[in-house]
């Protein structure tokens, strides 16, 4: 008979891509869990139907038939967070869709910022965009320039209607939206098929009326899904915003497909009101599934979990803050709660730009399932992983050793606790054998390698070390990047392999405490539970902060809450709404905006103040302004009464205040584990968590398993059983002491991660902290630590042309201040004499002194380009350039900070003297040098921070040893990429456009050390592109790490078993007086061409920075741009990409029109400039820059005429060329060619035309292999090109390390 209910059931799902877990939770029967294969098309069609089928089943008693829909009149709601969004963007498998955009842009989402996404990589290949086809749309609009703006002007000069926008910014329209021919094209598109669109128009973030006219136009038509980047998106960033929208268009045709047959399987198709459905968003809200969309799907898995530890691990009363640590099969998503959820605005998934909130979430490449391999004695951990198939070894399908096999030999796993479900029967246990065999060979070769005697168990156990090491990477930067103290978090563990890591990470990371709730494997689906329904609102605001500005901020506020409330009301909820306000604030020429909450005095400034300081280190002198305002709306769930006010210190003080005596717990078998603290193999308890009552106390070591998770407890650890959690005292003990006779290759591995996370953050404060376009968007910065004599430990670079060069600049300062120098103490310096590359690429350089204050025991450094530092006509990179003096500012050796003073007076009047000379100007925007110049003195002052606490950790002695056996594993590195190509001679030679010859012999020995030649280049040049021997090295150890395909760590060891002969008085030994401003870049560019050529590895590059400089009164636009890169033996080359010796991004078009009075008209590829070859070269570009006022333009660009060279019969790649259009005086415009470098004065209305080269192909071409218009020389890549890695979660930590990935 049916069990008679009086209550409804509340079922929670998440749809996971193995898993799906199911949580029902009902007040008479309590809570039932439920886990199924996320697909098994043998048994159901759909997991999470069947997951509510069975749930209704238990909690009916009725047996329900698969075959017919599902009731839901005994369902209170199904909450549910799924992957399908994210599975259709990491497998590109969203709906087919197509893009309409501004007029000379239809290329713009394909070039994206023109980065590869992986630096040392000779194949390269850029994400896929996601629409089908591309339209353009004959409309525009820009801001009207400050100059031209008029109270009340309503039309400009030219008559163009001027519209004063709701941002309070003033826009003109260029070309009005005429709805004919657009009908037309929407109507063909309808015709071929399409019924998804993006619409992404030029600052339509400010104007979206003519998106708003198009979207109209298409629903008239009958298109279905229409995605309009100006409603999901109001910040600026025309790429950004445009991936957002073809993304949203991509996603959430599949998405609504989805709920449409998953409503299918409910009866009334899930239309009772009595049964609310909702699916989790990214940013941790619940959305009535009607109101999901795709854009904001893609971590709505991910979100629940973080929701889920939120609401149970942070406890209000105790007030610690906590880390999320959710450890999987394949990555490990960590995130931080301290009481509000932390969201991010912009991150990159799958190599696509999103540009909604999402809770800040980042995932590492580090899971269970991470492969381990042993190379150039060197432990590594993933990032590649065995997946399901194979799976890990003892899975025995045939797999690699992984971290899963490392815990399961150290007995950190219960062979007979797992389901005999293994091997080609499915109904095997797992494999121990196999996975000893593995590590004792393993073993056996380390040790063979280094001399050592490591034990089998030693090496497994310093694979797990490894893990953890590089699990706290991201934690630490979520932390201490900033501004809090990472020990000062609790750490709450989930997801299926969290356990087996959790109490060893923590005592990593110095956090005293570790909390496991009961249903953390599968606390994703039980945070669904836990969420609450909200709406995020926000728009465009530009004013200055002031007491003045908040009627108006207030009035916007009261809109936006008006408005959220309206969409709650439309998803069926309005009861017990509360309402966050946020103002997005900057402080005025800086980018970095901070969302601040409304504080409780309403003192919005001196929050914001505040928390600059906290995170940044330091506070500007200049106005507040706002960047925009937002208000999220959350209407409270039963949320409130499942977790109440304090999930475990209330529990925890009674237990401490009860006399009641709990009986030891008892274990129900031993497992013989090891662990480091003891040395060897013992025998410890293993516990049931359903045998456990509250109050228990389990001292380690021990293993606490239940039917879906192992916590490992180690010596140290005391774990204490309450209701729902297992609350871990991680018992802080004395650090082990590190045998200093021998280099430990585990201990080696570790120092590399920490060694390179430090220098990663310093990175990160330099780029959220610069003013200047070139640092904190284009990413022209380095920052590095160095030796006590200032060699190269750790460099996280951004620019290859800094690899090896930012070394000589502190040895340089090492030397000249020996002795002179004091704490708190930082010099800054630019001359090639000094070790610089070019007088723009400035460098801030900080002496680490030890605890007494008395030895410099690091160096740390942050090098910046700085866009404008003065120099002839203004311009530090004029053409015609010829003597170091007319380049701008110079520094050798001066004081930016003395006795933690800054300096500011001299270094204005160094500035300033740079306008002294003879047809020179000084900097036109000093405010933003000393900003940039204080944002990287914040890097540093992070990287000085860093590396007291890693001397706090491990001891002077210690940190210096492996700071120096990481240097010597450099050098080996690098013999063990030459020894393939030993005994053999290589040569090659090349030219630059003027003719001047550069030339190279490369001699490989049998030991892999080898001698670079560069004997026969030609003279020292009269202009600007001659380049300190710094450069080349940086080439060459670029190239190295390149060719070897390896990861060669990059420090002052690589380049130790090279002689490198560079003949003095060539282009490549700049003298004393020789100008330089482009020798860093076209230099740089055209060694790596021929060390490249040199061992035959790919065709010719584009091989040029291509950078140009536009110059009005006190405002400067400089950036670098794109070509073709070089096709392989294996590969197409990849067009309109940056290559070799840079990798900088390209200005956003709509922040170039905003900071700058001219437009950008046209930015395009150049289809078909692409060596012809079997595999043909990458295209070029085109990048039109219109004048609106007059005002001077430069360009320097190589390969204009010598063309790139094709390899193996490919032919060469078209050269590059620039133009003016050029005003007549009779009127009209004539069409002019330039010089290949060169400076000219344009009227408004005057274009500059850039044309950057293609690459050469690879390999004899067939006839049907010439590139034409219609059939590009790209697209489509060979065998062998490797795409690069999709991330599931980049949150704040992942901004920096997703520009990261692009340099390693």
């Amino acid at each position: 008979m049916p069990i008679a209910v009086s209550d409804k059931v509340r079922i929670c799902i998440d749809r996971g891509g193995t898993f799906t877990d199911v949580i029902a939770m009902s007040e008479t029967k309590g809570d039932h869990l439920v886990k199924l294969l996320s697909v098994d098309p043998d048994n159901y069609a759909d997991a999470p139907t069947e997951g509510v089928r069975r749930v209704l089943e238990w909690f009916t008693g009725e047996t329900l038939p698969r075959s017919q829909p599902i009731d839901t009149s005994r369902i209170e709601y199904i909450r549910m967070g799924t992957t399908v969004a994210t599975n259709a963007l990491l497998e590109r498998k969203g709906d087919r869709c197509a893009l309409l955009i501004t007029k000379g842009h239809a290329d713009a989402l394909e070039i994206a910022f023109q980065t590869r996404p992986h630096l040392f990589q000779l194949a390269v290949k850029k994400p896929d965009v996601l629409y089908s086809k591309v339209v353009e749309v004959d409309e525009r609009v820009a801001p009207v320039w400050s100059e031209f703006l008029e109270e009340g002007k309503l039309v400009a000069d030219n008559g163009d209607k001027l519209v004063k926008t709701a941002s309070g910014v003033v826009i003109q329209e260029l070309k009005a939206l005429d709805p004919a021919p657009v009908t037309a094209d929407l109507q063909a598109l309808y015709g071929e098929g399409f019924r998804s669109l993006a619409i992404v128009f030029a600052h339509s973030y400010l104007y979206p009326d003519h998106e708003q006219q198009v979207a109209e136009l298409a629903r008239q038509v009958g298109f279905n899904n229409i995605s309009v980047s100006s409603e999901i998106d109001t910040k600026i960033g025309f790429v950004a915003r445009g991936q957002s929208a073809t993304a949203d268009a991509y996603l959430t045709p599949e998405v609504t497909r989805y709920l449409s047959g998953f409503s299918k399987g409910f009866k009334g198709k899930l239309e009772d009101e009595d049964c609310r459905v909702s699916f989790m968003q990214s940013d941790g809200a619940l959305a009535d599934f009607r109101k999901f969309s795709g854009l904001r799907a893609i971590l709505s898995g991910p979100a629940g979990g973080v929701v889920g530890f939120a609401r149970t691990s942070y406890d209000p009363l105790e007030g610690s803050p906590v880390v999320g640590f959710d450890m999987g099969g394949t990555s490990t998503d960590v995130s931080r709660f301290s009481g509000s959820y932390d969201h991010v605005f912009g991150t990159t998934t799958a190599g696509i730009t999103i540009q909604v909130p999402q809770l800040d979430i980042n995932t590492v490449a580090a899971g269970g399932g991470s492969i381990l391999t042993y190379k150039n004695k060197i432990f590594n951990v993933g990032p590649e992983s065995a997946g399901a198939h194979p799976g890990p070894a003892c899975y025995r399908k045939g797999g690699p050793l992984t971290v899963t096999d490392a815990n399961l030999f150290l007995g950190r796993l219960h062979i007979d606790s797992f389901p005999k479900i293994f091997g080609p029967t499915e109904d095997m246990p797992l494999d121990y054998d196999i996975v000893r065999q593995k590590f004792e060979a393993l073993t056996a070769e380390i040790n063979a390698e280094n001399g050592s005697s490591l034990t089998p168990a030693q090496v497994a156990c310093g694979f797990i070390n490894v893990a953890d090491s590089a699990m706290a990477r991201p934690i630490r930067a979520l932390t201490e990047q900033r501004g809090f103290r990472t020990s000062a978090h609790n750490l709450s563990c989930f997801g299926g392999a969290g356990g087996q890591h959790a109490t060893a990470l923590a005592a990593l990371l110095g956090m005293h405490n570790v909390i496991v709730h009961k249903y953390s494997s599968i606390l994703s689906a039980y945070g669904m539970a836990l969420a609450d329904v909200a709406v995020d609102l926000s728009e465009p605001f530009v004013q200055e902060f002031s007491k003045d500005s908040m009627p108006e901020v207030e009035s916007r506020f009261g809109d936006l809450r008006a408005r959220a409330l309206e969409q709650l009301q439309a998803q069926g909820v309005s009861d017990k709404v509360s309402y966050d306000c946020y103002l997005s604030l900057q402080y005025q020429g800086s980018d970095t905006t901070l969302m601040i909450l409304r504080p409780e005095d309403d003192d919005f400034a001196k929050t914001f103040v505040q928390e600059h300081k906290r995170e940044f280190a330091f506070a500007l002198e200049a106005p507040i302004m706002i960047a925009g305002v937002r208000v999220r709306a959350t209407a409270k769930s039963v949320a409130d009464d499942l977790t109440g006010k304090s999930p475990y210190l209330e529990e925890l003080k009674q237990l401490e205040a009860s006399t009641l005596v709990v009986p030891p717990p008892k274990p129900f078998t031993t497992n013989s584990t090891y662990f480091e603290d003891i040395g060897a193999y013992s025998d410890i308890p293993l516990y049931r968590l359903q045998d456990l009552v509250p109050g228990v106390k389990v001292s380690g070591p021990a293993i606490i398993l239940d039917n879906t998770q192992t916590v490992v407890l180690h010596p140290q650890n005391t774990a204490t059983i309450l209701k729902s959690h297992i609350f871990v005292d991680v018992g802080l003990g004395p650090r082990k002491d590190i045998d200093l006779t021998s280099v430990n290759p585990i201990q080696l591995s570790i120092f590399s991660h920490r060694f390179m996370g430090i220098a990663e953050q310093m990175c990160r404060a330099l780029q959220k902290t610069a003013v200047s376009v070139s640092i904190k968007e284009r990413l022209d910065f380095s920052c590095a630590l160095f030796d006590g004599n200032g060699e190269l430990v750790a460099n996280a670079p951004n620019v290859p042309a800094h690899l090896g060069s930012m070394q000589y600049a502190v040895m340089y300062q090492a030397e000249k201040r020996k002795g002179q120098l004091r704490p708190g103490d930082l010099l800054v310096s630019n001359t090639p004499e000094a070790g610089g590359g070019h007088l723009p690429d400035i460098t801030v350089i900080q002496p680490v002194f030890d605890d007494d204050g008395k030895e410099i025991v690091f160096w740390v450094a942050a090098r910046g380009h700085h866009t404008d530092i003065g120099g002839l006509g203004g311009n530090s990179g004029h053409p015609n350039q010829t003597e170091r003096w007319e380049e701008g500012v110079a520094f050798d050796s001066t004081f930016i900070v003395r006795d933690g003073v800054f300096n500011e007076r001299e270094i204005i009047e160094t500035f300033m003297e740079a306008g002294t000379y003879p047809g020179c100007k000084a900097t036109k925007r000093i405010d933003h040098n000393i900003s940039d110049l204080k944002a990287q003195w914040s890097a540093c002052a992070v990287g000085t921070a860093q590396l007291h606490a890693l001397f706090d950790e491990y001891g002077k002695a210690v940190v210096h040893f492996y700071m120096k056996a990481i240097r010597d594993n450099a050098a080996a590195c690098t013999r063990d990429a030459l020894k393939p190509y030993a005994g053999r001679t290589y040569r090659a030679t090349d030219h630059f456009d003027d003719g001047t010859v550069v030339k190279v012999r490369i001699d490989v020995n049998d030991d892999g050390s080898a001698v670079f030649d560069f004997t026969g280049t030609g003279p020292e040049v009269l202009a600007n592109f001659n380049a300190p021997q710094a450069i080349t090295r940086s080439a060459i150890l670029y190239c190295l790490k390149t060719i070897s395909g390896q990861d060669i760590p990059m420090n002052a060891g690589v380049l130790a078993p090279l002689d490198i002969i560079i003949p003095d008085g060539t282009v490549l030994s700049a003298s004393e007086d020789a100008a330089v401003s482009q020798g860093n870049g076209e230099v740089a560019q055209r060694v790596a061409d021929i060390v490249f050529t040199a061992f035959n590895v790919m065709s010719g590059s584009h091989g040029s920075m291509n950078g140009t400089h536009l110059i009005y009164k006190k405002y400067t636009w400089a950036e670098t741009t794109c070509g073709g890169a070089s096709a392989g033996p294996s590969w197409h080359g990849q067009s309109a990409v940056h290559t070799n010796m840079t990798n900088t991004r390209i200005g956003d078009l709509e922040l170039l029109e905003t900071r700058f009075p001219a437009i950008l008209r046209e930015f395009s590829i150049r289809r078909g400039t692409g060596g012809a070859g079997k595999y043909c070269g990458g295209d070029g570009i085109r990048r039109v820059y219109e004048a609106l006022l007059p005002m001077e333009a430069s360009h320097d660009g190589q390969r204009r005429v010598i063309a790139p060279h094709g390899t193996e019969g490919g032919l060469d790649g078209e050269r590059g060329a620039s133009y003016l259009y050029k005003r007549v005086a009779k009127g009209g415009f004539r069409m002019v060619k330039l010089k290949p470098a060169h400076q000219v004065s344009m009227l408004p209305g005057e274009q500059l035309i850039v044309h950057t080269a293609g690459a050469g192909g690879w390999g004899t071409p067939d006839d049907a292999d010439l590139p034409t218009l219609d059939k590009p020389s790209r697209v489509i890549p060979a065998p062998g090109a490797r795409s690069p890695p999709f991330t599931k979660a980049n949150g704040s930590v992942s901004q920096y390390a997703q520009a990261q990935a692009e340099c390693d």
